[in-house]
């Protein structure tokens, strides 16, 4: 048997920024994880100034293709009319295919390739498959992670309306419009939908809505991102390709979350801890997992509650002024994705119907 200090189950950004805070404050690590990396990772590959503040890095230290915006455009489909959106902002795209196999060597971990199936909790620590040990265990393996259902489903039941599913593609593409683009609302879908340039010559391009809404919807989906395309087609952002997208789900922030249970812990997707307005995981993952090492290290009471909760917003005063309002975690899901989402879906069914435009 494998023993160590932290048995981390999952190598993505939360897992590994887990290791690398615990490799500095003198702890050992292991990192289980069924894929070997580098490995395809379903993610728009989104990240902001603040991921990499917390890494202790500049763009320019980041060793692997980043691409910096300093202008987002796109539109917000109401019922009535379109508005235009364009901010400045400084914002950057990664690959996720690189951006976690990057983290993973910079942690320094030892990583074993493993499928978790039983996990056992004893009075000196945990043991996984009669295989590995540790005195503390951490679940960063994603909304399926195999701690979160081990130890955390009792304690941390998930609720559908925080849900999110996205279905997204990444690929070689000679694109000739570099900026970033996302729409919001457009035919009553409700999420939003992007367009994301990635240095070297790839493009992300995918669409998101909250389940529970979809559920209900007339128009599914495959059916959004059917239109989704035939829109970059139209144009003339990408053309002739053949597209082949896969799906996901995971979850928005809840406002009552256990990330510990004794000596064991939660980080990332696992805790649900994606921001309340756009999705986005990667930041809120790499801040939780070295929050958690330090906690582990230093032994201080855990709490993760003033993690960045909205991307757009970041955590200046205008964020923590609407964390404190939004304490559910639902205005942007009930105020803009899926405001009057019905009525936007029968707009379009009736301008298709009659032959109209709906843009």
């Amino acid at each position: 048997m494998i023993e160590t200090d932290v048995l981390i189950v999952g190598g993505g950004p939360g897992g590994s920024s887990c290791a690398h805070e615990l490799k500095k404050k003198g702890l050992q690590s292991i990192i289980l994880d069924k894929t070997e990396f580098p490995r395809t990772k379903l993610c728009a590959g989104w990240i902001t100034p603040g991921v990499l503040h917390s890494l202790g890095i500049g763009p320019e230290e980041y060793p692997r293709g980043i691409f910096t915006f300093n202008e987002i455009e796109g539109a917000y489909y109401s019922l009535k009319n379109t508005r235009p959106l364009r901010f400045k902002t400084t914002q950057y795209s990664i690959r996720r295919y690189e951006f976690d196999h990057w983290m993973l060597e910079r942690s320094g971990a030892e990583l074993h390739l493993h499928s978790v199936k039983e996990i056992e909790e004893g009075p000196d620590g945990f043991v996984v498959d009669d295989a590995f040990k540790g005195r503390y265990l951490v679940g960063a393996g994603g909304t399926h992670c195999p701690v979160y259902r081990a130890l955390f489903a009792d304690l941390n039941p998930r609720s559908q309306a925080y849900q999110v599913g996205a279905l997204e593609q990444e690929f070689a593409c000679n694109y000739s419009d570099s900026r970033c683009m996302l729409w919001f609302g457009e035919n009553g879908l409700p999420g939003y939908s992007w367009y994301v340039p990635k240095e070297g010559g790839f493009l992300n391009v995918g669409i998101g809505g909250f389940s529970e809404h979809m559920r209900n919807a007339r128009i599914t989906l495959r059916q959004h991102w059917d239109l989704l395309t035939q829109k970059l087609e139209e144009m003339g952002l990408v053309q002739g390709h053949q597209w082949k997208p896969r799906g996901h789900t995971y979850f928005i922030r809840e406002p009552v979350r256990h990330t510990r249970r004794g000596n064991a812990f939660l980080v990332g997707d696992a805790a649900g801890l994606a921001t309340c307005d756009l999705a986005e995981g990667i930041g809120p993952a790499i801040e939780s997992g070295i929050r958690t090492a330090r906690i582990i290290a230093e032994g201080r009471k855990l709490d993760l509650s003033d993690i960045v909760r909205y991307s757009a917003l970041g955590d200046g005063w205008k964020g923590r002024i609407l964390s404190a309002l939004d304490r559910k975690g639902t205005f942007f899901r009930d105020r803009i994705y899926a405001r009057k989402f019905r009525e936007k879906e029968e707009r379009h069914l009736h301008a298709i119907g009659s032959g109209e435009s709906t843009s």
